[in-house]
This record gives C-alpha cells, sequence and structure tokens, in this order.
C-alpha cells in the first residue's frame, strides 16, 4: 500500500468534491479507491457500499465492495457480493483469480466452489 501521506492533497480535494458533490459517482469512486490505497480500508468499505446505493446495476462497484470486503477479512460477505458483480456483468476472471485484494478469498472454499461454477481452473 502506498503511505498515506504521499495521497494527503488528493484526499482533501477529492473529500471536498464529495462533501460537494455526495450523489457523484466518479468522485466517490476516486475517494474509495484513496481511501483503499491509503490503507483506510474502513473508510474505502463505507464508500464501495455508499456507490452499491448509487449504482445498483454496475459490475465493477460490487466488485471493489467485494475486495474492500475481503480486505477486512469478510469472506462470506465479500463473496456474496463477487457473485452480485458476476450476475451484473463481471466478466474479468483472470483478474478476480490474482487479484490481490481479493487474497483472503483465493484458498477459500466458497471461492473455489465459484471458480469450479465458473469452470475456472
Amino acid at each position: 500500500m502506498a503511505k498515506r501521506e504521499n495521497f494527503d492533497f488528493e484526499l482533501s480535494f477529492f473529500k471536498c468534491l464529495h462533501k460537494r458533490m455526495p450523489k457523484d459517482v466518479r468522485v466517490a469512486s476516486i475517494l474509495a479507491h484513496l481511501y483503499t490505497q491509503t490503507g483506510q480500508i474502513d473508510l474505502g468499505l463505507k464508500m464501495d457500499r455508499k456507490l452499491a446505493r448509487l449504482s445498483p446495476e454496475d459490475p465493477t462497484v460490487h466488485y471493489n465492495l467485494a475486495c474492500s470486503l475481503a480486505l477486512k477479512g469478510r469472506k462470506a460477505d465479500a463473496l456474496n457480493v463477487l457473485r452480485i458483480a458476476i450476475s451484473c456483468g463481471y466478466e474479468d476472471y483472470v483478474w478476480m483469480c490474482n487479484d490481490p485484494d481479493l487474497a483472503e478469498l483465493h484458498e477459500y472454499s466458497g471461492f473455489l466452489q465459484l471458480r469450479a461454477e465458473l469452470g475456472i481452473t
């Protein structure tokens, strides 16, 4: 993870933007990413949940929420949301199986079952 102080300006800028435009998906998405990159996983998770409410059909939003849940060690919740992302159209299974944010899931029985269901070896 990047050092928090390297992103102070960006965090401050996007926090201010988000206060002015709380329903702007682009701003919320960037802020969620910055929180996660700076190790503020709880804030990133909160923002990812907001994004899922703002864009309930967006597969990438659900994928990112699954990543945040996995980073918090919430494997079952992450897997459930990952299934939602897939049902919404998420298809980058190669990345999903190698994504370091999902490392907590890679050996999880539910994830291995999902891989089998998707035909991923």
